[in-house]
């Protein structure tokens, strides 16, 4: 790489990581070609990315961002995965290195919070943001629902009677 394409590689990382809802930093030492391709597909899915970059551009591509707290993780072969919703990264990255030993999640960060290795998997246990939106538009959505109900059900027993009334008078 000559300066010119490290310094645009610094350049995009650093604004990639100040959008960033969530940034990951693992080990991936040991991971092959097919299974980091895998990582990086399931990474996209979800609407994350995937980074592998020197540990010295890493740290300068991190300087000047809210994340700037795990600078210290980049030490032997990391990769840097990170998404605008906070929780895809830590998803995916958690649910890959379920399946696979050889990434070791390091920590990240969430904005200025700083996340260790337990703070990430804690993070990749929350719902995403589309599953808590469609719960709170289905909580939303049931409290409605049954005004509804309650509101036509004294229609439906009035109906109920008439056509009781109109039965009764028929066989009469």
């Amino acid at each position: 790489m000559d300066r010119a394409e490290k310094r645009e590689l610094v350049t995009g990382l650093n604004d990639a990581i100040k959008g960033a809802g969530s940034v990951v930093v693992a080990h991936y030492a040991g991971i092959t070609v097919a299974q980091m391709n895998d990582l990086r597909s399931k990474m996209r899915q979800a609407g994350g990315t995937v980074k592998v970059a020197k540990n010295r551009l890493a740290k300068i591509a991190l300087q000047g961002t809210e994340s700037e707290g795990i600078i210290d993780l980049f030490k032997g072969q990391t990769l840097v995965a990170y998404s605008e919703d906070p929780i895809a990264a830590p998803k995916v990255a958690s649910d890959f290195a379920k399946g696979n030993e050889k990434l070791i999640i390091l920590g990240g960060a969430m904005g200025k919070t700083s996340l260790d290795a337990d703070g990430v998997k804690a993070l990749a246990s929350l719902p995403s943001l589309d599953e808590l939106r469609a719960r709170l538009v289905g909580m939303i959505a049931t409290p409605a629902t049954r005004i509804a109900q309650i509101v036509n059900a004294p229609a439906a027993s009035v109906a109920r009677v008439i056509g009781a009334y109109a039965r009764k008078d028929e066989a009469a």
